[in-house]
Order: C-alpha cells, then structure tokens, then sequence
C-alpha cells in the first residue's frame, strides 16, 4: 500500500482574513475564531486518521505574524501555498507528492462533518481507484483524492462556482479513470450554513 498523505489547504484565521463571508452575521473576530476551531478540528481529523503524513498547506507563510498564536501540531508538516489560483496551488502541491510515490487527499477546512474516519475511508478508496471525490453540497468538493495526477482536474476550473465537483467527475471519467464517489457534505461558509455548527464553536 502505497503512503497516503493528506494535505490541507487553509487561510491564516485571522480577523478580516478568514470566513469573510460569515462576517455580517459573527463579526471578524467572531468568523476568525470559527475558523480557527475548524482548522484545529480539521487538522485533528487528518491526525487521528493515522494513513500517513499530515501536511498543511498554509497561507499566507507560516513565518507571518497572521498565525502567531495559531497552534499547530509538531507533527503536522507544514508549507506555503504559493501563488496562483486555487487550481495552481491544488496542482503543486498533489504532484508534488504523487511523484514521491504517495497518494493524496486534499482537503480544506470548511466541512462540518469532516472526521478521521471519513479520511481512512477515502485513503481506503485509493487502494483500488484512480480518484475518490466527497462532493459538496455547494456543488464543490470536500475531498479529492487521487493516484495519479494529471494537470487537467486543476486547470480551467471555475473555482467556488457549483460546477466545480461535477467538472472534475467529467475530467475524471475523460482520463479514463477509475473514480468513487463519496457522500455529499457539506462547507461551512455562508450565514445559512451556521445552523450545521455545534452551538460552542461559535
């Protein structure tokens, strides 16, 4: 079985930086503080999975004053996203560890019901598929996990559109691969999502 590594893609949360979107109804400190409780659940999540190296892919740098304060697990490797759009940033990071003879799963840090078990299952997934995908209900993705990589699945996507899961299925099935697709979840990232998170988080 190949190493499954896990990479995480999240925003420094911060006030005015993070979960902008939730600011009308919690404030910026208030959505900063949310995403800093679901950075540390998501991160705890790909931890407890136990399927191979943790890595989170921050922005902006880690050395910024945005994360002091930020509590990151010794564990957890960590490295700037770098520039380019989301696909860009998606595409670097999974070759890069495709080509190391690993498999990934990249994830954000917006779904209310990521879990450690949801991460095994997926890496399971991959033992016997090309690409395992956890839609959003959005019409975005919470989990793409692939074997392989090939630029097209990141290239010339309308990112935060709701075609984004059903463009990347199509991709998918155009390169000939084998694909699972997972149960919808659900992000949080607009005020009607709030009612998903637990009353303490916020």
């Amino acid at each position: 079985m190949k190493p499954v590594r896990i990479i995480i893609f999240a925003k420094a949360p911060q006030p005015g930086f993070a979960k902008t979107r939730l600011i009308p109804v919690l404030g910026p400190e208030g959505a900063a503080k949310l995403a800093c409780r679901m950075l540390q659940h998501t991160l705890a999540c790909a931890v407890d999975a136990a399927v191979g190296p943790v890595e989170l892919r921050v922005m902006p740098e880690i050395a910024s004053p945005a994360w002091l304060g930020t509590e990151i697990a010794q564990e957890i490797e960590i490295a700037d996203q770098g520039g380019g759009d989301l696909g860009e940033r998606l595409a670097r990071a999974a070759q890069r560890a495709l080509e190391r003879g690993e498999t990934v799963l990249l994830i954000g840090t917006d779904c209310i019901e990521m879990s450690a078990l949801l991460l095994r299952d997926a890496a399971a997934t991959l033992e016997c598929n090309d690409a395992v995908i956890y839609p959003a209900a959005d019409g975005g993705y919470v989990l793409l996990g692939l074997a392989s990589f090939h630029p097209s699945l990141f290239n010339d996507i309308a990112w935060s559109t709701e075609s984004v899961a059903r463009e990347t299925i199509k991709r998918i099935g155009l390169l000939g691969w084998s694909l699972e697709t997972g149960p919808q979840l659900h992000d949080v990232d607009r005020p009607g999502d709030l009612k998903r998170i637990p009353a303490d988080w916020l």
